[in-house]
C-alpha cells in the first residue's frame, strides 16, 4: 500500500479531535505556526519524521500508534514490538515476576492493554475456584473472567458497582485510545445478567470514598481488594509500554487473615 502524507495528516487531525484539542491549541504547545499544522492535516505540506514524532509527543500518542503515523508517512517505525519470552526482555520479564511473586500472600496479575493475561501469581488462583474452564483457555480477558455468569460474576458481592467501575475504566481508556475490540467488550459485559442477590450500588462507605473495592465472596469468607496498578514508566519497547500489573491489597483484616491461611507455601 502506497501511504501519502494527506493520510497521516488525517491521523493527525483524528488524535487531535480525540483530545479536544483545537489547532490552535496543539500548534502553540508543540512551538510550530497553525498554519503549519493544517497545511500538514491538509497534505498540504509533508510533515517530516522528527515532526510527526514531535507532534505525537504533544498529543500523548501511544508508542504502536505513533508506529502507525510514521508508516502513513512513508517513514520507518522507530519503536520496536517484541515477544515478551524475546531474550532482550529477559530482565524486564525478571522485573515482572518479581512484582508479582514479591505481592503474595495477595493476587496480582499482569495484562496487556486489551486487558489480556500474561502472567499472574499463585495467589490468583485461590480466587478462581469453580470458573469455568473455557474462561481460562489463552487468551484469558482478565474483565470477562471476572465479570462473567460462568467466571466470578456471581460471587462479586458488590456486583453492581464493580461493573459499573470495569466499565467507566474502559471507557476512559477508549477515550485516550480508541479500541473497536474494547469496545466490544463493553458491550459485552454490559448485557451479562446481573446475579440474583447482587448488592445495590450505595457508594456511602468509608472504602468507597477512596477506592471502589471488589468484594468476592469465597467458602472462607467474603474478601474485600482494593487494586493499584504499575507501569514501565521508561520503556521504548511497544510490548513493555502496553503491559500493566494490577495489585490487589486487603481492604479489611478479615481479608488479609484469609489470604495469609490461605497461600501457597513457597518452593522450597
Amino acid at each position: 500500500m502506497t501511504h501519502t502524507s494527506a493520510s497521516v495528516g488525517n491521523l493527525i487531525q483524528s488524535w487531535r479531535r480525540n483530545r479536544r484539542l483545537s489547532q490552535l491549541d496543539l500548534a502553540a504547545g508543540a512551538g510550530i505556526s497553525q498554519k503549519h499544522l493544517s497545511f500538514v492535516e491538509s497534505g498540504r505540506s509533508q510533515p517530516s519524521r522528527e515532526m510527526i514524532l514531535h507532534l505525537a509527543e504533544h498529543l500523548g500518542i501511544p508508542m504502536r500508534e505513533q508506529n502507525a503515523l510514521l508508516l502513513a508517512a512513508g517513514y520507518a517505525p522507530v519503536y520496536r514490538e517484541r515477544a515478551l519470552d524475546d531474550p532482550e526482555l529477559e530482565t524486564a520479564r525478571e522485573a515482572v515476576d518479581l512484582i508479582l511473586k514479591g505481592h503474595e500472600p495477595h493476587p496480582a496479575l499482569a495484562v496487556d492493554r486489551q486487558w489480556n493475561l500474561i502472567s499472574a501469581n499463585r495467589a490468583v488462583d485461590f480466587l478462581l475456584q469453580g470458573v469455568d474452564a473455557a474462561l481460562l483457555s489463552p487468551p484469558v480477558n482478565v474483565l470477562r473472567l471476572s465479570l462473567h455468569p460462568e467466571g466470578l460474576g456471581p460471587r462479586i458481592v458488590n456486583y453492581r458497582q464493580w461493573r459499573a467501575h470495569v466499565i467507566e475504566r474502559l471507557v476512559r481508556q477508549m477515550d485516550h485510545l480508541p479500541d473497536a475490540l474494547l469496545m466490544a467488550l463493553v458491550g459485552e459485559i454490559k448485557s451479562y445478567p446481573v446475579p440474583a442477590g447482587a448488592k445495590p450500588y450505595r457508594g456511602d462507605t468509608a472504602l468507597n470514598a477512596i477506592a471502589v473495592p471488589f468484594m468476592l465472596a469465597t467458602e472462607k469468607g467474603t474478601l474485600s481488594f482494593i487494586s493499584t496498578t504499575t507501569v514501565f514508566g521508561t520503556a521504548v519497547d511497544i510490548t513493555l509500554s502496553e503491559l500493566v500489573i494490577e495489585s490487589f491489597f486487603p481492604a479489611d483484616r478479615q481479608t488479609a487473615e484469609i489470604m495469609r491461611l490461605s497461600a501457597v507455601p513457597s518452593e522450597a
